[in-house]
């Protein structure tokens, strides 16, 4: 039985058969190897010689990643922990969220150590955002230092209760 007929009751099945009706058609040179997908030889894969974190969904590691950066650093124990749970899970990606956050002070930490003062005013671009979005860098502004005020007045206040 020809496929086209098999499948033809689900809605936008062979959308993509009619190479006239592929959206790159007039540009693209159609010469049938599109179908022909399941037969490429796999190149050769990419050497691991650094830690590579990848999801336990997957059985190996993707034909390419990243060595630039690997974990390190309570970042990259935060990073380990997450990498045990899937993808679909808050266990998987909050970790990763705080992991970024806490590379950052991991980094200003270290630029100090080398003796490089960081400045974090320029690489967070506030002056582009000062010039571009004053009122949006004011409210933050007036939001951190309120959001700071009660977080202080709220800890003042549970020392004096404690005496």
């Amino acid at each position: 039985m020809d496929l086209e007929k098999k499948f033809a009751h689900i809605k936008g099945w062979g959308v993509d058969a009619d190479p006239k009706n592929e959206p790159t058609y007039p540009m693209k040179k159609y010469t049938g190897d599109d179908h022909q997908r399941l037969n490429w030889e796999r190149p050769e894969e990419q050497p691991v010689t650094v830690e590579i974190l990848h999801s336990n969904e997957r059985p190996g590691l993707p034909a390419v990643f990243g060595t630039s950066t690997p974990p390190s650093g309570l970042s990259g124990n935060i990073r380990r922990f997450a990498f045990k749970y899937s993808e679909s899970s808050y266990g998987h990606w909050l970790p990763l969220l705080l992991a970024d956050r806490v590379n950052v002070v991991e980094g200003i930490i270290d630029d100090l150590r080398k003796g490089h003062v960081p400045n974090i005013f320029a690489e967070k671009g506030y002056k582009a955002a000062w010039t571009h979005n004053r009122a949006g860098v004011i409210k933050k502004v007036a939001i951190t230092a309120l959001a700071t005020t009660a977080l202080i007045l709220l800890w003042k206040s549970g020392k004096a209760k404690k005496r």
